[in-house]
C-alpha cells in the first residue's frame, strides 16, 4: 500500500505555520487560511480544460490529462518554492475539500522526506470553523466601543492604543473601508465576505479573553461586507466611550482621509446624490454645487460636514449605551500624528 501524508484537523493549524493552498488563484483570492501561500497544482485555465474534457470525453480522459498537468506543476513547485527547504520542514497542504489536489502534492513532499500533512476536509472544513467561531467567539470578550463623529479620529486613536499594546479589533482595516458612504478605498477593492469573516476570526483568536478589546462603532454593514450577529450584539451591549474632537482638527483629518474625493468632484457628487432621500434634495444640491466649484477645500463651511455628522450620529446609536457614553477629550493632535 502506498503511504499517504498524515491528515490533521483545524486544531492542528497552530503547529503548521507554513501553509500551502493548492487551489486555483481565483479560489485563493476569494478566501484562504491566514498565512497560506498559493501554489496551485491546477490554475484556473487548466481546471477549465480538465472540466471540458470530463464533459466532452470521459472521467478517465480528464484524470489522465489532469494528472500530467499536476505532475508538471508539482515539479515546478519542487524546483522553486521547495528547493531550499530543510529536512524538518513540515508544511500543511490543503485544497477545496482535502482531496486529490492537496493529496498529490502532500504525497510527493512526504515521499521526499518532509513532514507534510494534509488538512482534513480542506478549505470547506476551515470555512465551517470560521462560521461557527463567528457565533461563539465574541461572547468571550469584553469590548470597549469607541464612538464619535466622522473625522473625529477614532481610527487614529485605535491605531495609537494598539501600538501601545492594547487589543484592537480594527474592522475598517479588515474591511478596507472607512465605514461610511464615502469610505471605500480609491484603489484597492474590499475583500469578499468570506475573507472578511476569516480576518475577524483570526484577529479574535489571537486575543487574550482576560483583556478588553477596543473596537470602533460600526453599523451592520461596512461597505459591502457585514458583521456577524454575535459580534454586532456584543458591540451594542458593550461599554461605550465617545471621542470629542475640535472642529478645525476634525476638518483637517476629513480632508486628509477623503483627499481622493477632493481631487475628483464628480465622484463625490455621485456619492452625495445617493443621500437625497435621507437628507433632502436641497441640502444635497447645495453641497454638490459647492463641491463642483472647488469649495470642498473649505469643508467646514459646507453642508457636507453636517451630512457626515448626521450619518455618523445615526451609526453610533447602534450601541444601547451611546447616550450614556463616557465623553473623552484627548490631545488628539498628538494621537493624530502617532496614529497616521
Amino acid at each position: 500500500m502506498i503511504p499517504t501524508a498524515a491528515k490533521v484537523g483545524v486544531e492542528g493549524l497552530r503547529e503548521h505555520a507554513d501553509r500551502i493552498d493548492v487551489r486555483s488563484p481565483s479560489e485563493f483570492a476569494i478566501d484562504h487560511i491566514p498565512g497560506a501561500i498559493n501554489l496551485p497544482v491546477l490554475d484556473d485555465s487548466e481546471r477549465a480544460e480538465v472540466g471540458t474534457i470530463h464533459a466532452q470525453q470521459s472521467g478517465f480522459a480528464a484524470k489522465r490529462y489532469g494528472a500530467s498537468i499536476v505532475a508538471r506543476n508539482i515539479a515546478n513547485i519542487l524546483a522553486t518554492h521547495c528547493r531550499d527547504k530543510p529536512r524538518e520542514w513540515a508544511p500543511l497542504v490543503y485544497c477545496w475539500r482535502g482531496g486529490k489536489r492537496s493529496g498529490s502534492l502532500a504525497h510527493v513532499l512526504k515521499e521526499i522526506g518532509w513532514r507534510a500533512v494534509q488538512l482534513e476536509g480542506g478549505y470547506q472544513t476551515y470555512r465551517r470553523h470560521v462560521v461557527s467561531s463567528l457565533e461563539t467567539l465574541p461572547a468571550k470578550f469584553e469590548f470597549v466601543v469607541v464612538c464619535g463623529l466622522t473625522g473625529s479620529g477614532k481610527s487614529r486613536l485605535l491605531r495609537a492604543i494598539g501600538d501601545a499594546g492594547a487589543q484592537v479589533l480594527d474592522l475598517e482595516l479588515l474591511a478596507n473601508h472607512r465605514g461610511s458612504l464615502l469610505g471605500d478605498h480609491p484603489v484597492e477593492p474590499q475583500p469578499s465576505q468570506k475573507a472578511f469573516d476569516t480576518g475577524v476570526v483570526a484577529a479574535l483568536e489571537a486575543f487574550d479573553p482576560s483583556r478588553p478589546v477596543f473596537v470602533e462603532s460600526e453599523s451592520r454593514k461596512v461597505g459591502t461586507v457585514q458583521l456577524g450577529n454575535a459580534l454586532l450584539g456584543a458591540m451594542r451591549g458593550a461599554t461605550c466611550v465617545r471621542l470629542r474632537t475640535p472642529q478645525p482638527l476634525r476638518v483637517t483629518m476629513l480632508k486628509e482621509d477623503y483627499e481622493h474625493f477632493l481631487s475628483d468632484p464628480e465622484a463625490l457628487c455621485d456619492r452625495l446624490s445617493r443621500l437625497v432621500e435621507l437628507h433632502g434634495r436641497k441640502i444635497i444640491e447645495v453641497s454638490a454645487a459647492k463641491v463642483s466649484k472647488g469649495a470642498a477645500v473649505r469643508l467646514k463651511k459646507l453642508p457636507l460636514l453636517r451630512i457626515l455628522s448626521q450619518m455618523s450620529r445615526k451609526r453610533q446609536r447602534i450601541s444601547s449605551r451611546y447616550v450614556n457614553a463616557l465623553p473623552v477629550s484627548l490631545q488628539i493632535d498628538r494621537i493624530w500624528r502617532v496614529g497616521r
